[in-house]
């Protein structure tokens, strides 16, 4: 992967940076996002963050490399603390961590979410928390996105400010992602679904394993074929 030939989640996360805006790509892994938004002409500039030296040097010379750092700075910093108020930073994008952890540096970079009007966010694990984060944080999901890349699927959340509420249902599936129901989506959970199956017989062969864990994975069971029952009949 480089700049000119992006992963396919990370061109899934540029195709939901919109045209002329000001990025800030947090954990950049060699800037090769920022670099490819400047170059195609979607963002007029940004910065690079990156919270060791080793992916800091990487990430300046390949700015360097490519002939745009007079538009992305690449800057040493923990989370939002790379970006300054004087960058007018409009869109920030974090993609490859934990849901948790980009919730945390979403909650310690608060006041530095004031001026973004979109967030794009591809967490590995824990869609369900970093939404939660969100709609109570006055911001609403406005698209989502689901792509698969080296034998893993990856869920990609817009957000922007703005008020909205989801059930349990759709913090946990999507509430995008539900109604657009596409072939990737469904292979998911479809194969989350068969895990739990196998876990679940697994459970009531060896009862000493706990109730509370067989209770919970049927808990899980039961929402996913109630996600199905509800997107089967949302379509028809």
């Amino acid at each position: 992967m480089n700049s000119n030939n992006l992963s396919p989640r990370l061109k899934v996360v540029a195709g939901l940076v919109p045209k002329g805006s000001k990025v800030a790509d947090i954990g950049s892994d060699h800037a090769y996002l920022a670099i490819n938004l400047v170059k195609r002409g979607i963002a007029i500039g940004g910065v690079a963050g990156e919270v060791a030296k080793g992916p800091l040097t990487n990430s300046r010379n390949e700015i360097i490399k490519n002939a745009v750092d007079t538009k992305i700075d690449a800057r040493l910093g923990d989370g939002l603390a790379v970006i300054d108020d004087a960058d007018d930073i409009d869109v920030i994008c974090i993609a490859g961590m934990g849901g948790l952890l980009i919730r945390r540096i979403l909650d310690e970079g608060l006041e530095r979410l004031k001026g973004v009007t979109r967030l794009v966010l591809q967490p590995n694990v824990g869609e369900y928390e970093l939404r939660e984060w969100l709609i109570n944080h006055n911001f609403k999901i406005t698209d989502e996105e689901i792509v698969a890349e080296d034998f893993h699927l990856y869920e990609i959340i817009v957000a922007e400010p703005g008020q909205m509420k989801l059930s349990e249902q759709q913090l946990i599936f999507g509430p995008i992602l539900m109604n657009k129901n596409n072939q990737v989506y469904q292979n998911k959970w479809k194969k989350e679904l068969l895990r739990l199956e196998k876990v679940q017989k697994n459970l009531e062969s060896h009862p000493r394993h706990g109730e509370e864990k067989l209770r919970k994975t049927k808990l899980q069971i039961k929402r996913i074929e109630e996600m199905f029952d509800h997107v089967s009949t949302t379509i028809n």
